[in-house]
């Protein structure tokens, strides 16, 4: 077994280290979100944490770890004896993104459960993190399916396995610990109000912090034996200083004013129902007690809602996670005591600041954002020559809920929310033999393919005869997410403020609406001589919108030049990932200029699409009395479907099919 690196030799990072330990304090506080960049020791303090906590009692030869003081008395080991047992090492267990079902919640053999009535259970990732920390890397990328068992077993303490009829229970009560880079798209709100606390992590700007972290990183790789034991006082003096405040932790009094400090905050800063105030609670109990005192004073609660309620106050995708602090101050200074007005922020281990490691939200425009407020030649919807110099950033309008655009037939992509397509999860439409093991047993087509031969197979009693040959396995039909490929024109022809606000405005409720289904999206832009990747492929919404807020227009419209880019981006995309469909969002008026032929060699660019069987929309934004229906003209070279801005959103009176391509049979 590896000798992992010493927590207590991770340089910097105090509070995603108090937060840790915050948790070994009391696992009641409900984990920890760690978002950050790249190489912030992330994952290096999470597997670091299982060293310091305390031995778990546990029944000797038990798989779901029972407490010999109180087993579980729905264990599938059981019934278990009060008393006795032994003590084991706490357990870090790591649930990979690309985990099945059956790895994560346990596997039933159903040709025994049929045949026999035997619960032959073989327990799942859900089992060994009971009682212990189960670690989720890059937890922002875990499937959907996956994610509801997590936020099942996190509700209700148990994972309930279940096969047509038969099932098993039993006790999941973990410590749920994720980390995530943000560049590679947000969480489901339902499971980010799941953990309790979240911090942000950044690489260090000092060069004396950063050559430390480079010194003792290389000391680890070089030995890490005997670097572990330089540490190993430190890890002891942390060790001894969580099992005395787990003693404490009973002891400690969260009184009324504390209590009512606590309820303003959540109140003040609008956060949904009463989660972030229990947790808060909590929190501000375990850091009394990790501070050695038995009363909570006005610096927990304020340390606590740092830590407690950045992540509950995202509204959308696009919301940065942050606490304005001068407002906490006023709202602790306005419902706390006296002796509680100048909280002390040095209250967390080894000195962590009380900053919380969360940054003030920017309130100020970004850019040239504010620039929508000055009027400028142009406005009033008359558009700039195509020729035009480039013009400054506008604002996007208010995003609006946008109609169901999906792609036609019926793929195998990974889940999500839009297309149909031949899934895990979903409704059953027929049945198989199982390649490899059986995952969603058809009953009624295993009984049929059975029932024939029992005669033969000498079934003398009221059990069915079952044979492995005799299963089937279901196959189900549900939803997968998509590339959503937006190529957005930002010549000089779009560039007139009011368009390209309403323009950003809809491929910005677009990017709300992949978030919501689950998508890929990528950003194509063309303007000038040229057309650019503004975004790769990616699952971060966020990173999109970002660009799309920066983005300037004007120029000339080469768009056989951004199709063409386009088509390059989802030929290496479709290496990448072949299972995942794409969708192309081409957002233009239909002009095209510049260079020889400009229509023509737009024409032949948009063929490629079509040749290739791409799913495609035009959203058609050209605007004003005369209308040339170049939008149109290029759907149809495309292949796909032309829509206005106007037939876009969801409650528009104008209908707007939901398969984007539909050819003639």
């Amino acid at each position: 077994m590896s000798t992992p690196f010493p927590f207590t030799a991770v340089v910097g990072q105090d509070d995603l280290r108090l937060a840790l330990l915050l948790n070994a304090v009391s696992p009641a506080v409900g984990g920890v979100l760690v978002r950050g960049e790249k190489g912030t020791a992330k994952s290096t303090a999470v597997r670091a944490l299982s060293a310091l906590l305390p031995e778990v009692p546990v029944v000797p030869g038990c798989r779901f770890s029972c407490d010999p003081a109180s087993p579980d008395p729905g264990c599938p080991d059981g019934p278990h004896e009060t008393g006795g047992g032994a003590e084991r090492p706490a357990r870090m267990v790591e649930l990979p993104v690309g985990a099945s079902e059956d790895r994560l919640v346990g596997a039933l053999d159903i040709e025994r459960a049929l045949a026999e009535g035997v619960k032959a259970f073989e327990p799942g990732l859900l089992a060994d993190a009971h009682r212990g920390i189960l670690y989720v890397d890059e937890v922002n990328l875990l499937h959907d399916h996956l994610v509801d068992l997590l936020l099942d077993a996190a509700a209700m303490g148990a994972s309930y396995v279940e096969r047509e009829g038969v099932s098993v229970r039993h006790a999941a009560r973990f410590l749920l610990v994720g980390t995530m880079n943000p560049e590679e798209g947000e969480l489901r709100p339902q499971l980010l109000d799941r953990f309790g606390l979240t911090v942000e992590v950044a690489a260090s700007r000092e060069p004396d912090q950063r050559v430390e972290v480079v010194r003792r990183r290389l000391a680890y790789d070089e030995d890490p034996a005997a670097f572990a034991a330089r540490w190993a006082e430190e890890e002891a003096a942390v060790r001894a200083r969580i099992v005395a405040a787990r003693e404490l932790l009973p002891s400690v009094r969260l009184g009324d004013g504390a209590l009512r400090q606590i309820a303003a905050t959540c109140a003040a800063f609008e956060v949904d129902g009463m989660r972030a105030d229990i947790v808060m609670a909590r929190t501000a109990t375990a850091l009394a007690a990790w501070a050695g005192r038995t009363d909570v004073l006005a610096e927990d609660v304020r340390q606590a809602a740092l830590l407690a309620l950045p992540h509950r106050r995202r509204r959308n995708p696009f919301d940065a996670p942050g606490l304005d602090e001068d407002k906490l101050d006023e709202t602790l200074e306005e419902f706390g005591g006296s002796d509680d007005d100048d909280p002390d922020p040095d209250g967390g281990p080894d000195g962590p600041g009380g900053g919380g490691g969360q940054p003030e939200p920017d309130d100020a425009p970004q850019g040239d954002g504010d620039t929508a407020a000055r009027p400028e030649a142009g406005e009033g919807g008359q558009p700039q020559p195509s020729g035009g110099g480039e013009q400054s950033a506008v604002r996007a309008s208010e995003p609006f809920r946008t109609k169901v655009l999906s792609v036609p037939g019926i793929g195998e992509g990974a889940a999500g929310r839009r297309s149909r397509a031949r899934t895990e999860h979903g409704r059953t439409t027929g049945a198989r033999r199982p390649r490899g093991a059986l995952t969603k047993l058809h009953l009624a087509a295993t009984v049929q393919a059975a029932a024939p031969h029992q005669r033969a197979r000498g079934r003398s009693g009221p059990g069915l005869v079952v044979r492995r040959d005799d299963l089937r396995q279901a196959t189900r039909e549900g939803r997968e997410g998509n590339l959503v490929l937006f190529v957005v024109d930002a010549s000089g022809s779009m560039a007139a403020r009011q368009r390209m606000s309403a323009v950003k405005g809809a491929v910005l409720s677009l990017l709300l609406d992949a978030y919501q289904r689950r998508d890929k999206v990528g950003l194509v832009t063309f303007r000038g001589t040229d057309a650019d990747v503004a975004l790769p492929p990616t699952s971060s919404v966020d990173a999109a919108a970002a660009r799309l807020e920066t983005l300037p227009t004007g120029g000339r419209t080469p768009l056989a030049a951004g199709l063409l880019r386009a088509h390059d981006v989802l030929r290496v995309e479709r290496l990448r990932d072949p299972a995942r469909r794409p969708l192309v969002v081409v957002v233009t008026d239909g002009r095209a200029t510049g260079g020889p032929e400009p229509v023509a060699l737009a024409g032949r660019a948009a063929r490629l699409f079509a040749a290739d069987g791409v799913a495609s929309v035009v959203v058609d934004c050209e605007s004003g009395p005369v209308r040339l229906g170049l939008a149109g003209q290029l759907a149809g070279e495309l292949g796909g479907t032309a829509v206005t801005l106007g037939e876009l959103r969801a409650d528009s009176i104008a209908g707007l099919v939901k398969d984007v391509q539909r050819r003639a049979a």
